[in-house]
């Protein structure tokens, strides 16, 4: 009897080494599977966040920008007393998002060019200085037309050139 119990616990024994060796090739299935499905998951979110991105920057470049250019404009910029009179000439031209807006905002040209006029009449040249002066001035000059033309909208005033003698 004692040789049977010998003989089951050795075989209990390889049973349980069988075993252990059983579960070792099935968690490294699981592991592996779980590991395919993220990098495989990982691959498709990244090509379909690749191929959306080249489909908008494809539909951002059939689509030309269309450009009109405003009249010249020159005016004497506010100052002290003390001051000599300093000019202002800017070039602008305004991005639109459409050919159709051209021919809405030809005969608002001169209430555009009065916006501009008396907004830029009250400026000094330290309002001008620098990158953020322009910055700011293009924001105003883009929301002053915004209002003009409401409820159109042109994408952003851009320059072609800025004097201040």
């Amino acid at each position: 009897m004692a040789k049977k119990d010998k003989e089951t616990e050795q075989s209990g024994e390889a049973a349980e080494a069988g075993g252990s060796k059983r579960k070792l090739p099935i968690k490294l299935i699981a592991i592996a599977g779980a590991g395919l499905l993220v990098v495989g998951g990982g691959g498709f979110g990244a090509y379909k966040l690749l191929a959306g991105h080249k489909d908008e920057h494809a539909a951002a470049v059939a689509k030309p920008a269309v450009f009109f250019d405003v009249p010249d404009l020159l005016v004497n910029l506010s100052s002290t007393n003390n001051e000599r009179t300093q000019y202002l000439k800017v070039k602008v031209v305004l991005e639109l998002p459409d050919a159709k807006l051209k021919e809405l905002i030809t005969p608002m040209m001169p209430r555009l060019q009065d916006a501009f006029q008396t907004y830029l009449r009250e400026l000094r040249a330290t309002d001008l200085d620098g990158s953020a002066g322009l910055y700011r001035l293009k924001e105003e000059l883009t929301r002053r037309v915004n209002l003009a033309i409401a409820p159109n909208k042109v994408n952003a005033v851009l320059f072609k050139e800025i004097v201040v003698q």
